[in-house]
């Protein structure tokens, strides 16, 4: 079985000692399939480490496994460190946020649907009704994916809803979700958020850069579908690595990316 692990800490010089021997421990019981090399940061003495393993649950047991890499983080002071075994632990819950716009939540559903993405879709949330009988709706009415419509207006962003829905979650995906959620709103739910923006961004002002173009006679259509390619990528992508734990959130506006 396969293991992933990622740790963030701030450590001084001494510890590698202690860490060395931690890690020739940790070694004998795996296979070490990939290190990445420590990402330093020498103003804040920063250390994010990522490691892979395949192991055997029988010699060495999931308790154990969790107390060994424990330990290691205790040595580090880690401010964060995640294990994972992708073939015992529950996947990610997720729920998804959308406009009207669709390309991105069709191609996230089918990501999910073919299990290219390992998460479980909990509900969609939109503030755009969709008809009964649309793509969209059909494919969540087979699959079982509740769909949530809230009418929001510059009044009320509904965002008390938006969290009692979102509740039982490990983290949001804001599918070209085409509204700002409050600070009070993240600080609320307290979890990761995932958004993808405008993959090409033509800078007109106003709230639809794109139809703009029509009016300035450019070539509409292959920048469109351009941009709505990087978006689908860009945001599939980044998902996994977030479920790969390839994505490493520290401090307060800091990110490592494996």
């Amino acid at each position: 079985m396969s293991l992933l692990r990622r740790t963030c800490a701030r450590f001084s010089p001494q510890v590698h000692v202690l860490a060395k021997r931690s890690l020739t421990s940790i070694k004998l019981q795996g296979k070490v399939l990939m290190i990445s090399p420590p990402l330093l940061s020498s103003m804040a003495f920063m250390s994010s480490t990522a490691l892979e393993f395949v192991f055997d649950p029988a010699k060495w047991p999931r308790e154990q496994m969790d107390d060994d890499f424990s330990r290691l983080s205790k040595i580090f002071s880690a401010m964060r460190s995640v294990v994972r075994v992708p073939s015992l632990d529950p996947k990610y819950k997720i729920a998804v946020l959308a406009s009207k716009q669709d390309h991105c939540l069709v191609d996230l559903l089918h990501g999910w649907q073919d299990r290219r993405l390992p998460v479980n879709i909990t509900a969609v949330i939109s503030n755009h009704d969709r008809g009964p009988n649309t793509h969209v709706m059909r494919f969540l009415e087979r699959h079982g994916i509740p769909y949530h419509h809230l009418d929001i207006t510059k009044e009320g962003k509904r965002e008390e809803d938006i969290l009692n829905l979102v509740k039982d979650t490990d983290f949001l995906v804001l599918a070209r979700y085409m509204q700002i959620l409050s600070g009070n709103f993240l600080r609320s739910y307290g979890r990761d958020i995932i958004n993808i923006h405008h993959g090409l961004l033509p800078s007109f002002k106003g709230g639809n850069p794109s139809k703009q173009l029509r009016w300035r006679e450019f070539p509409l259509r292959s920048f469109v579908q351009k941009s709505e390619n990087l978006e689908k990528q860009c945001l599939a992508k980044a998902i996994k690595s977030y479920c790969e734990l390839r994505v490493l959130p520290y401090e307060k506006n800091k990110t490592v990316v494996f």
